[in-house]
């Protein structure tokens, strides 16, 4: 039976938005349905389960899928999976290294591909195309394949657009394509029961920020912790609940040890999927203070829309990609996430105006509903598949 092809590095059991991205498009897609070529991962048989259509795992793990070895590999196995399958589209879930054998298989079988953009690997991109004339002639030749180029926003299309004209590609008759992102309204949704969370992480009745985030310096905690330093008087009861891993924790220990915070901060570590409603449901604000730095940026925000469709009143920085998925003064507010007084008085405004707190919260989980959701998403990037369908017939 023909089925399109998904070639993605990141797939859960790997943690991230981007990971999240690919399971739920891949758990969606319309007919013919999709099937997912990934790497090794020893915990896959449970996630690999729950989709209708196979995944493919590579006998590499990530990491050496990134090798020439592993791009052979996966290059040859990619052309057996087009064949076998009558694939009538490949999708890539990154530029390096899927779309290497997504071209390999397109020059052998034929098969269009189309590229899945995030926004920062944009950025590294645009930084080594500018530092190589090797990566300037690969840019060029895998952007050039691509049949299309889905962004996640329009702050991500329009930087696709400014690297393909650096490239001397054309960026117009619908080269890149939006497809903003969202999340799952059945599972993140208001009145989770959070009791069970709570005593899980330690987490005491009262009142509490949240951040759900890779700790990397682009996403903005160590702002959300001198922000939480300016809350005092009637706010000084108030702590902050980080879930996430990440290099930074280290210093972000540190820094919230300098700011006297250590008895107001929590840092959860990794959270597994099924504590997540509860812990959003707990927060009494939503903050995630992402900000754009040389080579990172979040090109949409799936913890944002998670948030949102759990009804919590969101603060969100006021770069990349964010706006589109927070729309200041109707389903959150933004914020300059360079400053900490700019986020502390956010969220000093929200808790102090429960009113408002409330139809930010309503009015998010009501466009999660209506759009920001991955039926949506799915069924978006599927309609593009078969538009190039159409167009080979």
């Amino acid at each position: 039976m023909p089925s399109d092809l998904l070639l993605t590095l990141a797939f859960p059991p790997m943690a991230g938005g981007v990971s999240r991205w690919m399971y739920e498009v891949a758990r969606r897609y319309p007919a013919p349905g999709i099937v997912v070529s990934t790497a090794f991962h020893p915990d896959a048989a449970d996630v690999d389960g729950t989709l209708p259509s196979p995944v493919d795992r590579l006998p590499l793990p990530p990491r050496r899928l990134k090798t020439l070895q592993g791009l052979l590999l996966w290059s040859r196995r990619a052309a057996v999976l087009a064949r076998s399958h009558r694939a009538r589209f490949i999708w890539c879930g990154d530029i390096h290294p899927s779309a290497y054998p997504a071209k390999w298989t397109r020059e052998r079988v034929g098969t269009p591909f189309g590229i899945l953009l995030h926004g920062a690997d944009l950025l590294v991109l645009q930084h080594q195309v500018h530092r190589s004339a090797m990566k300037r002639r690969t840019a060029r030749a895998l952007l050039g394949a691509a049949a299309v180029l889905v962004a996640n926003s329009e702050w991500t299309r329009g930087l696709a657009e400014v690297l393909l004209q650096e490239l001397e590609l054309d960026a117009e008759d619908g080269k890149v394509r939006v497809v903003p992102l969202g999340t799952d309204p059945g599972f993140f949704r208001p009145g989770v029961p959070a009791d069970a969370v709570r005593k899980r992480y330690g987490l005491e009745d009262g009142r509490w920020i949240l951040s759900v985030s890779q700790l990397a310096p682009h996403k903005g905690i160590d702002t959300v912790l001198r922000a939480l330093a300016l809350l005092d008087g009637k706010e000084a009861d108030v702590r902050y609940a980080v879930a996430g891993e990440g290099d930074g924790r280290r210093d972000l220990e540190r820094l919230a040890d300098t700011l006297g915070l250590s008895g107001r901060v929590r840092f959860l570590g990794g959270v597994s999927d099924a504590d997540l409603p509860g812990l959003y449901n707990l927060a009494d604000v939503y903050v995630g203070a992402s900000r754009r730095t040389p080579l990172s940026v979040e090109g949409f925000g799936i913890a944002l829309a998670e948030a949102a469709s759990s009804g919590r009143p969101v603060v969100a920085g006021n770069a990349g990609g964010i706006p589109e998925a927070v729309k200041d003064g109707e389903t959150g507010l933004l914020v300059d996430p360079e400053r900490p007084e700019a986020v502390a008085d956010a969220v000093r405004r929200l808790l102090r105006d429960p009113k408002l707190a409330r139809r930010l919260g309503a009015a998010g989980r009501r466009e999660i509903e209506r759009y920001y959701n991955w039926d949506r998403v799915a069924r978006d990037v599927g309609g593009i598949a078969a538009e190039w369908e159409a167009v080979r017939r």
